[in-house]
């Protein structure tokens, strides 16, 4: 018998296993297609190697400003997806000898839960004293009449032979507007249609703002409140049957769809005694477990944000317990990140959802145009926003659009599970000239003597 067997190797069973393993535990890691999930294998590093070719393309056509011409040659797609395929087998390969090293034993194959302690795999049957779930999620193309012959999913995108003419991207969150920047930079006339008022619905509205005016500048259409009513495939792709305020349609060559469901389904969890929600994700607790006594589940299976290091940070919670610890899980730390141009990073709550809950609220602002490395290296589009209660100063959220956000809100992060306060940030001293100045300079507005502003 095992300690932990862990169902699936993506970001959330790796974490999983290497931490029990740490603790101390004899450990089993069951996946029935790579390791890495999909984050390594078809999604967060492929779409970030794209999305930095697209990014270069974007900067040499724009060279001219510092002075340097260049001639562009061509754009080599087959040569992007050999570098994909290079790296995430280099990353497998690392995260398979790190399993051996931590001894934990992979076993090919697709596991059903049989009690709350038996797992089969094929003919064979694994017990354990703790089982975690961390089986990801999957591709989900809504019921909508036609969509499901012709749609395309980002797997799809990311393994592309050449770049569709035009494209519809239905829907307008993180992973839409990846895929609409770096297809809009390489050449593709793309069009977002959805269902939502703004893109980044679950974004502060000062981001969404930002966010959308770069991508209409260049050149993405943005169909707001609109509904997909039916596609049907035409000789040259499809076409799109829209209704909004009128009902319209749009011909393109492609159709993608982003939506993902947690990969649950048929595993025997409700027979072990796993309380489902109507989503298909798994109901955890603060220490992530589930309903079914040593049973935890932890990423895109537990629900929630369908983000490679929340799955990861859950997989260490989750171990922990699983070697009798009793540790914690902070929902409300995550940060979000999202690759377009400008990035955003994004951690707490938005401006919204604080005065929802009765927050008596300040806010910081402060814009990329007047930061120094932003006006040197041409990076003046974004701003970083904090969102603080007003009397003792707490730091309720923050939200940075530009370079480098991603990066940026790292330090937000650890200001806020380090409990520190608006006042305490403003008089931290950063490096000059760095993006992070703008962090402090935002911190100063909330706390009411910003330095750089005017009328405030």
């Amino acid at each position: 018998m095992y300690d932990v067997v862990i169902l699936g190797g993506g970001s959330g069973g790796y974490a999983s296993a290497i931490r029990a393993s740490q603790l101390g535990g004899t450990v089993a890691l069951i996946e029935a297609d790579e390791i890495g999930g999909t984050c390594v294998n078809r999604g967060c590093i492929p779409s970030k190697i794209l999305l930095h070719a697209a990014d270069l393309l974007h900067r040499i056509k724009r060279s001219d400003i510092f002075g340097i011409r260049v001639t562009l040659q061509e754009v080599n797609l087959a040569a992007v997806m050999d570098r994909i395929h290079g790296v995430t087998g280099d990353i497998r390969m690392g995260m398979e000898g790190l399993l051996g090293y931590n001894r934990v034993k992979v076993i090919r194959g697709r596991a059903v839960l049989k009690t709350p302690n038996t797992v089969s795999v094929g003919d064979s049957i694994i017990k354990a004293k703790s089982i975690i779930v961390a089986t990801g999620s999957r591709p989900d193309i809504p019921a909508i009449s036609g969509l499901e012959d012709v749609a395309s999913t980002t797997d799809e995108i990311i393994d592309m032979k050449e770049l569709p003419g035009s494209v519809l991207i239905w829907g307008a969150g993180p992973v839409e507007l990846e895929m609409a920047t770096l297809l809009n930079r390489f050449g593709s006339k793309v069009t977002i249609a959805m269902e939502d008022a703004r893109i980044l619905p679950q974004e502060d509205r000062d981001t969404s703002q930002r966010v959308a005016q770069v991508l209409r500048s260049e050149g993405i259409n943005i169909q707001s409140r609109s509904q997909l009513v039916e596609v049907k495939k035409t000789k040259k792709g499809c076409t799109c049957r829209l209704a909004g305020n009128k009902e319209y349609t749009v011909e393109t060559e492609k159709i993608l769809v982003a939506t993902r469901k947690p990969n649950t389904a048929h595993m025997g969890l409700e027979q072990a005694g796993v309380r489902m929600e109507s989503d298909g994700s798994i109901h955890v607790n603060k220490h992530l477990e589930t309903t079914a006594n040593g049973i935890y589940a932890v990423g895109d299976a537990a629900g929630g944000w369908m983000l490679s290091h929340a799955a990861s940070a859950m997989g260490i919670i989750a171990a922990e317990n699983a070697m009798g610890k009793s540790s914690k899980f902070s929902f409300d730390t995550v940060p979000r990140g999202i690759w377009t141009d400008p990035e955003v990073g994004a951690v707490g709550l938005t401006e919204e959802e604080a005065e929802k809950r009765g927050y008596e609220v300040e806010i910081g602002d402060f814009p990329y145009t007047i930061n120094g490395l932003a006006m040197a290296q041409d990076h003046l589009t974004g701003a970083v926003k904090v969102v603080s209660e007003a009397k003792y100063g707490k730091i309720l959220g923050v939200h940075v659009v530009g370079k480098g956000a991603t990066e940026l809100v790292g330090e937000a992060v650890l200001a806020m599970e380090l409990e520190a306060t608006v006042r305490e940030f403003a008089r931290s001293i950063r490096v000059h000239p760095t993006f992070s100045e703008t962090l402090v300079e935002a911190f100063r507005d909330a706390a009411n003597w910003a330095l750089y502003l005017q009328n405030r």
